[in-house]
């Protein structure tokens, strides 16, 4: 029996991540989205591409939910992107109501899925879903963490001119300027990045890290990033359909973990079958805690805005 995959928001990055999930053969596809046609559209583009590419994945388009009954993992991007004169706490509502609207109909069809949170902002969103869903926390990830520690190996690879398969990476914490990249554990052919590089460099390529989806905008002018967010997407839903096991850093909801507890913070953890199957606690310095709880303060007042 196929797997079945649903993503919410035929956006860029959903639809390109219904691309690469359809592509890789993982999974039947379901692209949902409120705008009657543009999913059906999309879907119907990339069924007409599947004979050249090789696929035979069954793609479907649709602004109900019907059709995602029984999904085995279900990714929520939809969400407003911030615009002109609003406000952070209005964006943050408006997307609240959003991921509210959507989980419920997603819990509905799909009472045994997985639920991949990609809205923004990432972390307070996973916490609507979560509760929301009524899911246990091995069911509601976000994903944050893998795009993040992407962007960390391109610019460790790109600053010493090595293969960026030699380059791993950690960045914790909430997607956004809290995010916590950490040198110590990132390291290139085993060697840590402490070994190559000074501390100004890696102080240099650690902010832009955390400035990575503000350069792509402001290049782009319009619009956001979505080749590299729907990759990693994609890596989570590999991780999950062909139980892997990977050790993935991910939004999960910690309950004492790091001296954190009911926050949706980004860790490693260990995905699969079951969703989150472990979350890998390492031992960080007093530094290196500390930035991790000044992280998980945002996220506090984020769903301290939300009073949930």
């Amino acid at each position: 029996m196929r797997f079945k995959v649903t993503v919410v928001g035929s956006g860029n990055v959903g639809a390109t991540a219904a691309q690469r999930i359809a592509e890789k053969g993982y999974a039947d596809v379901v692209l949902v989205d409120i705008i009657e046609g543009v999913p059906q559209g999309k879907a119907l583009d990339l069924l007409e591409a599947a004979p050249v590419e090789g696929y035979d994945a069954r793609v479907v388009g649709s602004h109900r939910y019907d059709e995602t009954a029984g999904s085995d993992v279900v990714v929520i991007t939809a969400g407003l992107p911030r615009k002109p004169g609003m406000s952070r706490d209005d964006l943050l509502m408006k997307n609240y109501e959003i991921v509210k609207g959507v989980t419920e109909q997603v819990v509905k069809h799909s009472p045994d899925c997985i639920l991949v949170v990609v809205s923004n902002p990432l972390d307070a969103m996973c916490q609507v879903a979560m509760r929301v869903s009524g899911f246990p926390r091995e069911r509601v990830i976000g994903m944050a963490g893998v795009l993040d520690s992407a962007r960390f190996r391109t610019f460790i690879a790109m600053e010493l001119g090595v293969s960026v398969e030699n380059v791993h990476a950690l960045v914790m914490g909430g997607h956004g300027d809290t995010m916590v990249p950490l040198p110590r554990f990132s390291t290139v052919a085993g060697v840590p990045i402490t070994e190559l590089m000074n501390s100004d460099t890696i102080g240099r390529l650690a902010q832009r890290t955390r400035d990575g989806g503000a350069e792509i905008v402001a290049l782009l002018k319009s619009g956001s990033a979505y080749y590299a967010p729907s990759s990693a997407v994609v890596e989570m839903v590999d991780s999950i359909l062909l139980d892997r096991k990977k050790i993935l850093p991910c939004a999960a909801y910690l309950q004492g973990e790091y001296g954190i507890r009911d926050l949706f913070v980004g860790v490693p953890v260990k995905l699969g079958s079951r969703g989150i199957e472990k979350i890998i606690e390492l031992k960080l310095s007093t530094d290196e805690r500390a930035m991790l709880q000044k992280s998980a303060d945002s996220v506090a007042e984020l769903v301290k805005v939300m009073g949930i």
